[in-house]
């Protein structure tokens, strides 16, 4: 992927100045003027697709904004503070609220407590009611939406410090500082919760299991394997949210490969070399990921061998895609969700949300998929 002089400007200056991400002129950030995105074909659709609802949650910001889901309901915030929780089936709201400061992260919620992270590194705990519990201070930003399990909160700042706090009270539990790569993507790589731990995305393309309890290390596992003479040939960071399903876990990073890994050992099941921003979706046969080039690959989750690549939505910059029944779903940055079959990624259907950019994770809950976009609307698509 070629990285304009704008980019590398910025990257300089990150590392002139101490910083340790770059600013959000990233690769991902900006079309590159030589590579226009792929218009849009007319389909014949062979797959009935609908919204089902929307709902207004305000903008996100530039930042990624993913909901939650709750039992059968969603949670979703916009930047400017504004907390929803509704319905997934009719998106009926429950309730809406103000955080009370600007928010830059999605929620994480165990159906207990909500959390997310708000302006100069203020974590924010509420109840299931969207009422105040408590806020803590943590060092620096936060951008990855803190994971909320077995009654602790987990947030991760920017510096790379990874925070438990009682889920409660809000008294912190333990603290684990892990080294910041020179240069880092501005991204808000994901935590995910199983059982007694939480599996964490790192900058450097790492994941990193911690016991919930303890905050201990029991796992970690290198994703993206550093390459080139520069830092910014060797930004490696994961992008989007690990996927645990049965006894392993997959990613995938920029610059880096996407796999599958061991849960127990961290030894890899298989990996292949790409590049991209986002998250994969894994289901029992497949392991869906799109490259920095808008390219949608499937790989067979058993040994890796490639299943199908589908090179139409080039440079349309793809989503972290969502699977459900024949389809893997994957949204653009003109708010289309492209439904393409996941036996061998032809173009099944397409959905229109609101117009801007889909970056946030998708969710699943019955026959709806989910999607929050930049402009701050949460559609349900129906697949009948």
């Amino acid at each position: 992927m070629r990285i304009t002089s704008k980019l590398v400007g910025v990257g300089v200056l990150a590392l002139m100045t101490g910083c340790s991400t770059l600013s959000s002129l990233n690769p991902f950030s900006h079309k590159d003027k030589g590579n226009q995105p792929a218009p849009l074909v007319e389909l014949k659709g062979s797959m009935a697709v609908r919204t089902a609802w929307k709902l207004d949650v305000g903008k996100s910001q530039g930042y990624e904004l993913s909901p939650a889901l709750a039992g059968n309901t969603v949670i979703a915030v916009g930047a400017d503070g504004t907390m929803v929780r509704a319905e997934v089936d009719n998106g009926r709201q429950i309730w809406r609220a103000k955080a009370g400061a600007d928010l830059t992260t999605g929620p994480g919620t165990d159906g207990s407590v909500i959390a997310v992270g708000a302006a100069k590194g203020m974590l924010m705990a509420f109840d299931m009611d969207g009422k105040p519990l408590w806020k803590a201070q943590l060092s620096s930003e936060l951008l990855s939406a803190p994971a909320v399990g077995d009654g602790v909160v987990v947030a991760r700042s920017i510096d790379n410090r990874i925070v438990g706090f009682d889920a409660k009270t809000g008294q912190k539990k333990w603290t684990v500082q892990r080294t910041v790569p020179p240069l880092t993507l501005r991204m808000a790589p994901g935590m995910v919760v199983r059982d007694k731990e939480v599996m964490i995305a790192l900058p450097g393309g790492r994941l990193l299991s911690l016991i919930l309890a303890t905050g201990a290390p029991h796992l970690e596992v290198e994703v993206g394997v550093a390459r080139g003479a520069t830092e910014l040939e060797r930004v490696t960071d994961i992008g989007g949210y690990p996927v645990i399903a049965d006894n392993e876990v997959c990613a995938a990073t920029y610059q880096g490969r996407v796999g599958c890994f061991d849960l127990n050992s961290g030894s890899i099941r298989w990996t292949h070399d790409i590049s991209t921003d986002v998250g994969v979706a894994v289901d029992q046969r497949f392991v869906f990921v799109p490259d920095d080039k808008g390219a949608l690959f499937a790989f067979n989750r058993d040994a890796g061998t490639s299943a199908w690549k589908n090179d139409k939505l080039a440079y349309r910059r793809l989503s972290t895609p969502v699977s459900y029944g024949r389809a893997v779903a994957v949204g653009d940055y003109q708010g289309y969700v492209h439904f393409l079959s996941r036996e061998d990624g032809s173009f099944l259907a397409r959905a229109q949300t609101d117009g801007s950019a889909i970056t946030s994770n998708p969710l699943v809950s019955g026959s709806n998929l989910i999607f929050q976009t930049q402009n701050g609307t949460l559609t349900a698509i129906a697949v009948e």
